[in-house]
């Protein structure tokens, strides 16, 4: 140890703050704070210390430099503003090759809404971040069609109206604006307008229907009938919107259930946001853990990252383990949002309980395609398929795999999916999916054959070329039957394999026993993320089935309505959630006046 750094360890404050170490070159290899400066920075420099980690991070420290603050929770702001500033090779940092976008509601007498990239400090408020930029754009279509919300770029106060500078636009004309360019919206209407954007915004969309209910009973007693339909247009328009959301709590509670998955240095988070006890929302990204921290760390650092950008922070955290440094999140978390947060981890079988395995799960999938991803940006695919062709001892190398999952619930509405992976790719417009008809009752083996055989049928009909592997998600069985079905057809020089999902076990043809990939090895990580690919295709389309075959039989109570109309409404409507909350007029234009007035009275007599 130098002599410098050993003078400042001996001289080190006891107050609240943020360290930064520095290797011999001048360079910030890690930023963390502290309750108390003296007792965390010494605790660096036992002779034992806790982990191989630390002691290979004190063996590069040269330097030490100290920023001392009032409290803890600055402390905690400033080292999280440094981790971003400086990206220290032993700290969780985030690794985004992108920044994500925000909407942007703008600080004016008539708000501006519209997506951003770039944080403006002026006052305005952000929603966000969103990772997925469809969804972002969803939600501006739907605020454009239920608010009148103007699109022009001008600044607008009482004198630019005085001064009638601006004049209206077709936006106007065609009602997609309230004209406050020209003072026909005040500006209080207007705000009470945006103030609606934003319950919708953070997910409050059934206290803005009950909102608006109100409004528009209102506006029916006082005879302004024209204003009451346009609430009612806007209500019919939310509840076809809140319908596609789907319920998780029955309890109404705010809260973001937040859920990890780490494998080496790669780190995938998922966070799914629950408003009114709907998932209203998932955000997605990657961290980097060179240090090889422990889950409560990496918690910790998911929660730092997040919230502090301009996220909404509802009461509840939920996830599957305590971070670290707790204390000094609930409290920093508290002065963001002026309430009361609490950090919620189910202990027992419960509805949250469940909501965290499946966040579990959704980062897990995540973490498969980063590491994907980092292959293919890496060049790696082509030494993928080639350890795969090596672990598997196959003949040639498999450029085209095509994998068949098959899935049912006690036997009923028995279904099979293929997807389709090209250099190690999905290839989505290949995939295929498949209603099981001659098997009855639960029979995988079966089932596998059938799907099998129709599948290579037509492969054989059409004198299309063989995948250069066939997966099937299954053991001996599923792959015994696969190999008859194929060998029945007249094929005798194919590549086969199953893969049992229990312990991640490859049967290969000839075989008896199983054959085990390191788990590590980049080749069963693609497999596994194609064996995954088609048990979630196949668990799709089973669900739809399943929802068809309810709700049709629901629509065929209706005395008058027969096969073709139901499927007919539920095709145009999606569910009947959706049929009960539209208007006459339009179910009247998809099936005629006389059904439409059976659908309407069964679901609002």
């Amino acid at each position: 140890m130098n002599p410098i750094l050993k003078d400042k360890l001996l001289n080190l404050p006891q107050r609240p703050g943020v360290y930064q170490y520095y290797d011999k070159n001048g360079k910030v290899i890690y930023v963390g704070k502290a309750k108390n400066l003296r007792n965390r920075v010494k605790s660096y420099f036992r002779e034992k210390v806790d982990s191989t980690k630390t002691a290979v991070l004190v063996s590069k420290i040269n330097d030490i430099q100290m920023i001392v603050t009032d409290t803890e929770i600055e402390a905690l702001v400033l080292e999280n503003t440094l981790i971003k500033k400086y990206k220290p090779r032993y700290n969780v940092i985030l690794k985004d090759d992108k920044t994500f976008p925000y909407i942007r509601i703008t600080n004016e007498p008539y708000p501006q809404i519209f997506s951003t990239r770039d944080i403006v400090k002026d006052g305005s408020k952000y929603f966000g971040p969103y990772t997925n930029v469809k969804s972002m754009h969803n939600s501006l279509r739907m605020i454009n069609k239920i608010f009148q919300i103007r699109s022009c770029k001008y600044f607008i106060d009482s004198k630019t109206i005085e001064a009638k500078k601006i004049k209206v636009c077709l936006d106007y004309h065609i009602k997609k604006c309230g004209g406050p360019c020209e003072g026909l919206v005040s500006e209080s209407e207007y705000k009470e307008m945006v103030a609606q954007v934003i319950k919708l915004l953070t997910g409050k969309t059934e206290d803005l229907i009950s909102e608006l209910e109100t409004d528009m009973l209102d506006y029916s007693e006082k005879f302004q009938f024209e204003k009451a339909a346009e609430l009612r247009d806007k209500i019919n328009q939310l509840q076809i919107y809140s319908s596609r959301q789907k319920v998780v709590s029955n309890d109404f509670t705010d809260r973001d259930i937040i859920g990890t998955a780490i494998e080496g240095k790669d780190v995938a988070a998922t966070i799914l946001i629950i408003r009114n006890g709907k998932l209203v929302g998932k955000k997605q990204f990657k961290l980097v853990n060179e240090g090889k921290d422990e889950l409560p760390v990496i918690y910790s650092a998911i929660i730092k990252h997040y919230y502090s950008e301009f996220v909404e922070i509802p009461k509840e955290l939920v996830m599957e383990i305590t971070p670290d440094d707790s204390e000094s999140l609930i409290n920093w978390l508290r002065t963001k949002s002026d309430k009361k947060i609490k950090f919620v981890i189910p202990q027992r079988k419960s509805n949250l309980k469940s909501l965290v395995r499946m966040n579990k799960e959704n980062a897990k999938l995540q973490l498969k395609e980063i590491q994907l991803r980092r292959m293919k940006r890496e060049g790696n695919l082509p030494y993928v398929l080639s350890s795969l062709k090596r672990d598997l001892y196959l003949k040639n190398l498999p450029r085209k795999i095509e994998c068949f999952d098959i899935s049912h619930i006690q036997g009923s509405d028995t279904v099979a999916s293929m997807v389709v992976f090209v250099d190690g790719k999905p290839k989505r417009s290949l995939y295929r999916k498949f209603i099981i008809k001659t098997v009855k009752g639960v029979d995988d083996f079966a089932s596998m054959r059938e799907v099998i055989t129709r599948r290579y049928s037509r492969v054989k009909h059409e004198n299309e070329k063989l995948a250069d592997l066939i997966m099937v998600d299954g053991g001996k069985g599923q792959l015994s039957s696969a190999i008859f079905a194929l060998q029945d057809l007249g094929f005798k020089d194919f590549q086969i394999i199953g893969l049992a999902k229990r312990l991640e076990e490859v049967f290969l043809p000839k075989h008896s026993e199983s054959q085990t990939i390191p788990k590590t090895s980049s080749s069963l990580k693609l497999l596994q993320h194609i064996r995954d690919e088609a048990h979630r295709f196949a668990i799709t389309f089973h669900r739809q089935r399943r929802s068809k075959r309810t709700i049709t039989t629901e629509l065929l109570q209706i005395e008058g309505i027969g096969q073709s109309t139901a499927e007919h409404l539920l095709k145009e409507f999606k569910s009947i959630k959706s049929i009960k909350a539209v208007p006459l007029e339009r179910i009247e234009k998809l099936i005629g006046k006389s059904k439409a007035a059976k659908v309407f009275n069964y679901f609002n007599s």
